[in-house]
């Protein structure tokens, strides 16, 4: 597959490449070795390529003895809170062996740990087959206690307006009523973790309009919240429009984009689809600022 066809990243397309290389160069020294060739010394051992590409296995081809994985463009966290979290120092959830790296000490990360104390971080993961890995040995939203939320979020990046990466951003976001989508809701957090750790979100990034040579993406994690009478599912953003400039103008559209993406190619809704009554809401934008205040004063996108 050529670069120019494949969905993976240009980062995260050279890492599987590596690994497929590396995976064919072990087998082939394997197969060359002195203790497994009958040939005379010094005679060269023809490697019979196609058979070595034969012995690789992908999660797709063999969900259980694979040996080779597909790596992510980043890396991602999984934290949790429910009711049940709070005042409890739980152990962290042992699917992964990728390491944990220390939050960076920011001060909006310092700020924001006060009240994150019963927020759990559960798993860091770097590969298609690491996610699918802590998606099967998690309680689907459908199941979880009421309060309780999922937030998958860029490593590094802590679920917190305060996070330097998220306070200049904003929220897409969707509130749905229980009795009416419990059976789709983890359908929906399904496809919204895939877009998120497949960076398809924004469609500034696939759809070739970028110029930066690596641009980045502007989404920093995704929530999915329970309530007592509703489901919410969030995209959280590292910008947010401010109304002023063409800067400014060329964001708000990227954004809009973002939320037309999500409500259509991930949620399964159609463009001109109303989905607003009792206890649910549209596709909505909101920056973090306005989030704090109250009323009118508050700017919302609408998809």
């Amino acid at each position: 597959m050529s670069a120019t066809s494949s969905p993976l990243p240009p980062a995260a397309l050279q890492a599987s490449k590596a690994a497929l290389s590396a995976v064919l160069a072990e087998n082939a020294q394997t197969t060359a070795s002195p203790e497994n060739s009958d040939n005379e010394q010094g005679e060269v051992q023809e490697i019979d390529m196609q058979a070595q590409a034969d012995e690789i296995r992908t999660v797709f081809s063999d969900p259980t003895n694979f040996n080779v994985k597909h790596p992510l463009y980043s890396p991602w966290t999984l934290w949790f809170d429910s009711p049940a979290t709070k005042g409890r120092n739980l152990p962290q959830t042992p699917i992964s062996s990728f390491p944990q790296t220390p939050l960076p000490q920011t001060p909006g990360n310092v700020a924001a740990l006060g009240w994150m104390e019963d927020i759990k971080r559960v798993i860091t993961f770097d590969s298609v087959e690491e996610f699918w890995g802590l998606y099967n040995h998690i309680v689907a939203p459908s199941h979880l206690p009421q309060k309780a939320n999922y937030y998958l979020f860029k490593e590094g990046i802590i679920p917190a307006w305060e996070d330097d990466a998220n306070k200049n951003g904003g929220k897409w976001s969707i509130q749905l009523p229980k009795d009416k989508n419990r059976s789709n809701i983890d359908k929906m957090w399904l496809f919204t973790m895939l877009a998120a750790i497949g960076e398809t979100f924004d469609p500034y990034l696939t759809s070739g309009e970028a110029t930066e040579p690596h641009p980045q993406s502007l989404v920093t994690g995704v929530i999915v919240s329970t309530r007592p009478q509703f489901y919410r599912l969030s995209i959280w953003t590292r910008l947010a429009p401010t109304g002023q400039g063409d800067e400014d103008d060329k964001l708000r559209e990227r954004i809009e984009a973002m939320g037309r993406n999500f409500k259509t190619s991930v949620l399964g809704y159609s463009e001109s689809q109303k989905l607003q009554g009792p206890l649910a809401t549209e596709v909505e934008f909101l920056s973090h600022k306005d989030s704090e205040k109250k009323g009118k004063a508050a700017k919302k996108i609408v998809i």
